[in-house]
């Protein structure tokens, strides 16, 4: 679980879904990355169960698992790490954060 948070992207993915549901898209935004290098750090942090999928149309959001047995542990670290939600502010701003909607 360490080594799997231990990767700074990840982490702050997972701060991110602590508040707000998210899809590909925004992350591709905010760490401009390349979609296929998102959707592989989706597809861990979903592998080992920290992230639940839904769908909402076309689109798949990403969630925190609250229900996981590991989310005590991943809250426990979360409430050390600053606030992420000015990169989704500044995603509104630019008119990206409901462009998937």
């Amino acid at each position: 679980m360490l080594k799997l948070l231990g990767d700074k992207t990840r982490l702050t993915m997972v701060k991110l879904l602590d508040t707000n549901d998210c899809c590909v898209c925004e992350f591709v935004e905010i760490f401009k990355m390349s979609q296929p290098a998102i959707s592989q750090h989706i597809r861990k942090l979903k592998d080992a169960g920290i992230v639940n999928e839904s769908r909402k149309g076309q689109w798949v959001f990403y969630s925190l698992n609250k229900d996981s047995d590991t989310y005590p542990f991943v809250q426990s670290l979360l409430e050390h790490l600053p606030d992420q939600n000015d990169r989704l502010a500044e995603l509104e701003k630019q008119g990206l954060r409901i462009s998937c909607h």
